[in-house]
């Protein structure tokens, strides 16, 4: 029995400050709401500084997102034309090459391919929906390109896609050296302002205040 008292007690304790706050709160909530209503409300200006800054934000995270998609489709381009080549060249159509690449092709490609190939079975054409796909996701407009000519003209496409895919390997081969050209510039920063210090600290430092201790 006292130690049910003393339990009660101690809660008792601890919720008489969350009471008295919550009737803090509650009695400047309809203060607030009186003031309201006598006169209109009025826009501060650190109240919109939150939404300009979430504005911002998600623009920088949507442009980083943009930039990333993109580079996920230029580096599965070479697997995709390979695909559509081989499918092709086995005899189907591009719609059943498609088929094949959304099926069997790498994630971000088949996604693209994938809404061309729902649109189409709602009712849009296989020339909208690849248009759509060209708008979309500019990397695979090449790819785009030589299915719509295939699609409308009848021409065989796996020659076309045998040589787009020698091109698109050929210009990752550039855009790889072209970056690694960069990395000593980059590295720069680094080595100037953390390693070059870090190693004064650790092997200068102490041999001046050894040098200093001894005179």
């Amino acid at each position: 029995m006292r130690e049910l008292l003393l339990a009660l007690a101690w809660g008792a304790l601890v919720a008489l400050p969350i009471v008295g706050a919550a009737r803090r709160a509650d009695t400047q909530g309809r203060a607030r709401k009186l003031s309201s209503k006598i006169r209109p409300p009025r826009r501060r200006m650190p109240a919109l500084l939150p939404r300009a800054v979430r504005h911002v934000l998600d623009r920088v995270v949507a442009r980083r997102r943009g930039r990333r998609h993109a580079h996920e489709l230029d580096r599965e381009l070479p697997l995709v034309l390979d695909l559509l080549q081989v499918a092709v060249s086995a005899g189907c159509t591009p719609y059943r090459a498609l088929e094949l690449t959304v099926r069997w092709g790498p994630p971000v490609s088949g996604a693209a391919f994938g809404a061309a190939l729902g649109a189409t079975q709602v009712g849009s054409s296989l020339t909208d929906a690849l248009d759509a796909v060209a708008l979309d996701a500019p990397a695979l407009t090449p790819v785009t390109d030589v299915l719509l000519a295939s699609d409308r003209l009848g021409a065989p496409a796996g020659a076309a896609l045998t040589r787009l895919a020698h091109d698109v390997r050929a210009d990752l081969r550039r855009r790889a050296e072209a970056r690694a050209r960069t990395l000593p510039v980059k590295l720069l920063f680094p080595l100037v302002f953390l390693v070059l210090p870090a190693f004064g600290l650790l092997t200068v430092v102490p041999a001046l205040l050894t040098a200093l201790a001894r005179t």
